[in-house]
């Protein structure tokens, strides 16, 4: 079996609760702190290609960095917004777990048992 990623914030009642169904399934996934550990723009570019999102569709908009980074700005080329995701990872949806080539994000929960 692959190695399960999870890109968590210990905050986040989602990415708490995405967790623990992980574990439940006896899984120990690789945790990623991304607030502490951002992902690199080459991590973040891999992990929207396998959700199949624009970067816009995996930020949190109600963020204040999300004004305050310029992600408001709509025309901000594709590179620039995940250069801006990676140094603001606070706008970065969460809990994305990531399992056998496949990814996703953990809202609900019970979403990521399609890729477990």
């Amino acid at each position: 079996m692959s190695q399960v990623k999870i890109y968590h914030n210990p905050r986040c009642s989602k990415s708490r609760q995405t967790l623990a169904l992980i574990q439940e399934q006896g899984i120990e996934p690789e945790i990623i702190n991304y607030l502490e550990t951002p992902p690199s723009i080459d991590e973040l570019t891999t992990v929207l290609s396998l959700l199949k999102l624009e970067p816009q569709e995996l930020m949190r908009k109600r963020e204040s960095e999300y004004k305050v980074s310029g992600l408001d700005n709509l025309s901000l080329k594709e590179s620039e917004q995940i250069k801006l995701m990676v140094k603001f990872p606070k706008v970065i949806e969460r809990p994305i777990v990531i399992a056998n080539g496949k990814a996703t994000i953990g809202r609900p929960p019970e979403s990521v048992l399609a890729i477990l």
